[in-house]
């Protein structure tokens, strides 16, 4: 058992519940309509091949999915590290604001290329909230909760996609496509509550020399002055570009780094690959478009309560092992699906394959920020889910190339599930953090391997 101290001081921070449950409750929200953002071209993409106005091919249905994808790399890359630099709330609200906005222009759009670009802003913000809420739900967990609380947070991916499937069932015969992007706005609503409630970083607070205002805060908060003095006394490192660079690419996590990016990128292929593809792939497979959404809301269900399950696992087995145990699960369940199955058989296996492919990647994102300090703890999270965007524009991209060259239906599944097995590879060739003791000290939170 390696312990993380990333400073005694860190990890040592007990916050109220109140507290945690207050930034939990919000982070996932936001993430909540991240989910539903980025999880309604699947719902959507059945329509947009019949729609007769546009006339869309797979291949450039596949590049419509990835544009806001490729959106979220650039938002990863710059906005996570603008997280940094100027605070965690404010830049969370505005990504909220962004992507929300989008989705008015992408449901307008008249044409694709209109759609694309308005999914491609989307994406910016899309790729600021996942960093910024993560580290958020990290500051202001308990060390013994920190995973079990980052996969609740993260949970709320599944909810928005599953939200969206659902309003694609509702609304998507009697509405149109339209309708259902642009019921992605509706997170315009909550802004306000996000400025009124949602605290920001004590870390980057005392980062900047801002005691006054974390003191303050931390009162309103009901967090002990004592643990406020702590961590002024032995504050994170000013959280610099230079700082995040030499925390990320230090010679001791370099190595560790990359076979965290190779995961990210696999997982998200998988995650992209099904969640844009899974309900054409089972109309192929001889369902009606309900059913087929079906197939849809049960891989995001399953994943969001497979987050939570797997993220409590790790916190008692191991997250290392417990990650790519749940990635061999994944990638069996998704090859299976490419033997012809009954009903109830296909929605067992595609419960498992969202278990195993972005429930687990839930987690993987919690052993991402984990494994960093805190001061590059927004950033390091934020790259790797740019790193990822790859895979997340790749995925897309393979379900269309497949189907436009006509290939069964069964090479698809094969190929996520090969995905998936890369992940779980690359999660064990990681070690304990270089910052870690051997030994348990008071306070600090242990991260099993």
């Amino acid at each position: 058992m390696a312990a993380l101290s990333d400073s005694a001081a860190s990890h040592a921070f007990h916050p109220p519940a109140r507290t945690t449950y207050l930034v939990l409750i919000l982070c996932f929200l936001t993430i909540v309509a991240e989910g539903y953002d980025i999880g309604v071209m699947g719902t959507i993409v059945p329509s947009l091949l019949a729609d007769t106005n546009w006339k869309l091919t797979p291949i450039e249905v596949g590049a419509m999915g990835s544009a806001a994808l490729f959106g979220t790399l650039i938002g990863s890359y710059f906005i996570s590290v603008v997280s940094d630099l100027v605070g965690r709330k404010l830049l969370l609200i505005g990504c909220v604001t962004l992507f929300s906005l989008s989705m008015i222009g992408a449901g307008c759009a008249p044409t694709p290329f209109v759609f694309s670009a308005a999914r491609f802003i989307g994406g910016l913000g899309l790729g600021g909230v996942i960093s910024a809420a993560a580290a958020l739900t990290i500051e202001f967990s308990p060390p013994e909760k920190r995973n079990l609380n980052f996969a609740l947070m993260y949970s709320g991916y599944s909810i928005g996609a599953l939200l969206s499937a659902v309003m694609g069932m509702a609304f998507l015969g009697s509405h149109g496509w339209r309708f259902v992007v642009a019921l992605g706005a509706a997170p315009l609503l909550a802004v306000p509550f996000l400025f009124y409630m949602l605290p920001e970083s004590l870390d980057f607070l005392i980062a900047r020399g801002r005691h006054a205002k974390a003191a303050a805060l931390a009162r309103k908060l009901g967090i002990a002055a004592v643990e406020l003095e702590q961590r002024v006394k032995d504050p994170l490192p000013k959280p610099t570009v230079g700082a995040v660079f030499r925390e990320v690419f230090s010679k001791q996590n370099v190595l560790a780094t990359i076979s965290l990016w190779v995961a990210q990128v696999a997982a998200v292929m998988v995650i992209y690959g099904l969640g844009t593809w899974l309900p054409q792939l089972m109309r192929k497979m001889g369902y009606d478009l309900g059913p087929s959404l079906s197939f849809l809301a049960v891989f995001m269900l399953s994943s969001a309560l497979g987050g939570i399950l797997i993220g409590r696992i790790s916190d008692f087995l191991g997250t290392r092992k417990t990650i790519v145990g749940g990635y061999v699960v994944g990638a069996i369940a998704i090859s299976s699906l490419a033997i012809k199955s009954g009903l109830i058989m296909n929605y067992v296996l595609v419960a498992l394959a969202g278990f195993g492919s972005i429930g687990v990647a839930m987690v993987q994102l919690g052993y991402i920020a984990n494994y960093y300090r805190a001061h590059a703890r927004a950033s390091a999270t934020g790259w790797a889910v740019g790193v990822g965007r790859f895979g997340a524009m790749s995925g897309p991209m393979v379900g269309a190339y497949l189907a436009s060259q006509g290939a069964d239906v069964q090479w698809n599944f094969y190929a996520f599930a090969g995905s998936a097995l890369v992940a779980a590879a690359a999660i064990a060739l990681t070690r304990s953090p270089h910052w870690s003791s051997p030994s348990m000290t008071p306070g600090a939170v242990s991260l099993k391997s």
